[in-house]
């Protein structure tokens, strides 16, 4: 099983950044899917950023031009770069992993973003 491992999450304020990285245990050149989800209170989960194999990353509109999908192949791991944050990107944001297409994909634990002043 595709283990995933979240962190880089925390509390910042408007305009500021954040790195989520997600530790994959399994080689991410092989993947069909790669995306970055999120999910606040009360609210379905939304994707955010993807990566299809062999495509070019693709976003959400309310964070396109702010946030950055990328894959850190000496680490294994999957990377979104997010920039000016705004209050609204305040969510529990889940790393997932689609293995093949046909597959349910695997989901990371989650790690918390708060956007405030």
């Amino acid at each position: 099983q595709v283990q995933l491992v979240e962190s880089g999450g925390g509390l910042v304020q408007p305009g500021g950044s954040l790195r989520l990285s997600c530790a994959v245990s399994e080689s991410i050149h092989s993947l069909y899917r790669v995306a970055w989800y999120r999910q606040s209170p009360g609210k379905q989960r939304d994707v955010v950023a993807r990566i299809y194999r062999g495509a070019p990353p693709n976003y959400a509109d309310s964070v396109k031009g702010r946030f950055t999908i990328s894959r850190d192949n000496e680490k294994n791991t999957i990377v979104l770069q997010m920039n000016s944050l705004k209050p609204e990107d305040t969510a529990v944001y889940y790393c997932n992993v689609l293995i093949r297409l046909g597959q349910d994909p695997y989901w990371g634990q989650g790690t918390q973003v708060t956007i405030s002043p």
